[in-house]
């Protein structure tokens, strides 16, 4: 067993959840002392994010738009964002390196890796498609396992995520489950009112918008959307909100009485956890990462129709309603920042070169 690491270079995106993740840990780890160099690629971060990283100081943020593993045509930037971070470690010697995405973990790195499994192009497409994806994604695989493969440790936020990583790219040297935690200050309910909500990527096909945009005009309360959709479908029931910020987002989540996200794939779902701690009843898709966090605290469909009946029930049932809300209000409570970095630090200092 090790001691705590003093330092660890962090990689991010700036176009995902991973980035919410990523400022959230390195905020916790800042409460502990670890200082966190923490390197963004995918684009450069926005006004917004830049705020974020100002407020933490024992982060020093390190700003490029390399294409990550997942982007048309990346291979070229990948091989340019690992000279990059290589650079950054050998100027700050990190005692540990945390990768949130695979294509680096197996540069030659001086302190020892662990990689955070939040998603992949293998498992989406299955979900989303049910088909194993193209063989466009051949050379994506072979460097995603490559990658996990090198690591000391791979994490994932849930055993339904883990599982698919190794079935795909397994074996790993060491794997270990650390759910994600939001900062409870951040989300309060308040007074509800009678409107459902979805928030996040809505043009990601995983998240199936499209079926609860489909069902819309079956219920009597509108549907907004927050987030930037890939199309617009102009349904009088739908409110299209646009791309919010985290505050704003809160804010609806405040006043919204459903949230619902019947997605067909998601490694933990952040947006979920945050409806939660609002005080939202949540209506979910039925996949198993899902079912892993929020069984007994949620209604979940398999279908469109199961959708439409879901919401119609808690629409008319007042008292499911604030029960479900309880519940996922109680079970979100475990999902906290400190829960989250002890089980990093533990996982850091087993591993990390101090």
């Amino acid at each position: 067993m090790g001691r705590k690491p003093k330092s660890v270079l962090m990689t991010t995106d700036t176009v995902g959840g991973v980035w919410t993740y990523s400022v959230e840990l390195a905020a916790a780890l800042g409460a502990r002392g670890v200082e966190v160099y923490l390197a963004a690629m995918g684009g450069f971060p926005s006004g917004a994010q830049l705020a974020q990283v100002a407020s933490l100081p024992n982060v020093q943020l390190f700003e490029s738009a390399y294409k990550l593993e997942w982007m048309p045509e990346p291979w070229d930037d990948v091989r340019r964002a690992g000279d990059w971070l290589l650079g950054i470690e050998a100027r700050y010697t990190p005692d540990l390196i945390h990768l949130n995405n695979y294509a680096q973990g197996d540069l030659d790195w001086c302190a020892p890796v662990l990689v955070v499994g939040h998603s992949c192009v293998l498992s989406w497409w299955e979900a989303v498609h049910g088909i194993a994806a193209p063989p466009e994604w051949t050379s994506y695989a072979a460097r995603v396992r490559q990658g996990l493969r090198a690591a000391r440790l791979v994490a994932a936020p849930s055993h339904a995520m883990l599982a698919t990583l190794n079935a795909h790219y397994g074996p790993f040297r060491e794997t270990a489950v650390i759910p994600n935690g939001r900062d409870t200050r951040l989300f309060n309910p308040g007074a509800k009112e009678p409107f459902l909500l979805a928030a996040g990527r809505l043009w990601d096909e995983a998240k199936n918008v499209s079926a609860l945009i489909g069902v819309a005009t079956q219920i009597p309360w509108p549907v907004r959307l927050a987030g930037e959709p890939g199309e617009r479908i102009r349904h009088n029931n739908v409110q299209y909100l646009g791309q919010l910020s985290s505050e704003a987002v809160a804010d609806q989540m405040a006043q919204a009485s459903i949230y619902a996200l019947p997605a067909r794939y998601e490694p933990f779902g952040l947006s979920v956890l945050e409806a939660a701690l609002s005080g939202c009843a949540l209506v979910l898709g039925d996949i198993p990462s899902l079912r892993e966090n929020w069984s007994e605290a949620a209604l979940f469909v398999s279908s469109q129709n199961d959708l439409r009946h879901a919401l119609g029930l808690l629409i008319e049932n007042e008292l499911l309603r604030t029960r479900l809300a309880n519940a996922a209000l109680r079970r979100a409570a475990s999902f906290t920042p400190e829960r989250m970095v002890n089980a990093y630090l533990d996982a850091y200092e087993a591993h990390a070169c101090v």
